[in-house]
Formats: C-alpha cells, sequence, structure tokens
C-alpha cells in the first residue's frame, strides 16, 4: 500500500484505539487512520482518511462512516468487506440509532477529516470491530443501514500499544 498521500503519523496523541484503514480492491488508493479516546462521559472519535473518490453529481462527495459488528476486513468479489457484517447494534436500535452510527465524511479533494464525541460506545465494547465507509452518503432513514451503498474501505479497531 502506497502511504505517501495518506495522513498516517506517529501515535502521538492519547488514542486508546485505532483502526487503520485500507480501500478495497476498486478502491486501493484509500487509505486513514481512526483513533478513539475515552474522555469523560464518552469516546473523542477522530478519522483522517486520503484517496477517497473525488467525483459528485452536485458538491462534495460525502460517505456514510459507522462501525461495524464484525471482526474482519474480508469478503468475496461482490462484497470485498463481507465479514465486516452489519452495524455494531447491541441495544438493537433503530437506525440511524445504532450504536455503529457515526457522522458522515465530507470528502474535499479525496481527503476527509472528522472529530467528533460519542457516548454510543466505550472503547473496551469496540475492540476487535470494524470501522467501514461507505460509497454513499447515509440517508438516516432507511433499516437497517441508511442505503449507504457499497463498503469502499474498512479497518479493524486494535487497541494502541502504550494501552495494552
Amino acid at each position: 500500500m502506497n502511504n505517501r498521500n495518506c495522513f498516517y503519523k506517529p501515535l502521538s496523541d492519547p488514542a486508546e484505539a485505532v483502526a487503520f484503514l485500507k480501500g478495497s480492491e476498486k478502491y486501493p488508493s484509500i487509505c486513514g487512520t481512526v483513533r478513539f479516546c475515552g474522555t469523560r462521559g464518552g469516546v473523542t472519535v477522530k478519522a483522517e482518511v486520503s484517496g477517497l473518490p473525488e467525483k459528485a453529481v452536485c458538491g462534495s462527495p460525502i460517505f456514510a462512516f459507522h462501525i461495524h459488528d464484525g471482526e474482519y476486513c474480508t469478503g468475496d468479489k461482490k462484497d470485498p468487506f463481507a465479514d465486516a457484517e452489519g452495524h455494531y447494534n447491541p441495544e438493537n436500535c433503530p437506525h440511524p440509532y445504532h450504536a455503529g452510527d457515526m457522522p458522515p465524511l465530507f470528502g474535499v479533494n479525496g481527503k476527509a477529516f472528522s472529530c467528533f464525541s460519542t457516548n454510543r460506545f466505550t472503547i473496551n465494547e469496540i475492540l476487535g470491530k470494524t470501522v467501514i465507509i461507505h460509497r454513499m452518503p447515509d440517508d438516516f432513514m432507511t433499516q437497517p443501514s441508511g442505503n449507504a451503498g457499497e463498503k469502499i474501505a474498512c479497518g479493524v479497531i486494535r487497541q494502541t500499544k502504550r494501552h495494552q
């Protein structure tokens, strides 16, 4: 994987867990990191992604961004990340109230940055789960997954070495 255009950098922040994103075979230029840091009353999530598709009919592309239940970024030709399974949803809430539903990523010249806080999960609850970027925006209505389209990038959430 070519990391020259990625936002990869040393884990100098207090992240307790991280997912290194890699694009599917169809989107090999996608790469990035999603860092998770426990805070009082929640978790701060910081995503930095590059290599995203740039073409959009009207304006900048928007990508659905979720934590999925599966533990693997593998699959088949039809769905290269099928083993990531469905959205992380331990309370069986309707979409968009799954614990794994996160704000969308807004692409700008193939890159996206997002930083937000959530109380929908703890670090320990998501370790080993997957982070998925979908090709389409989440419509926040369609059940069970927001009509977000194909999975274009995936990363497994792992505890950082300093917190093991």
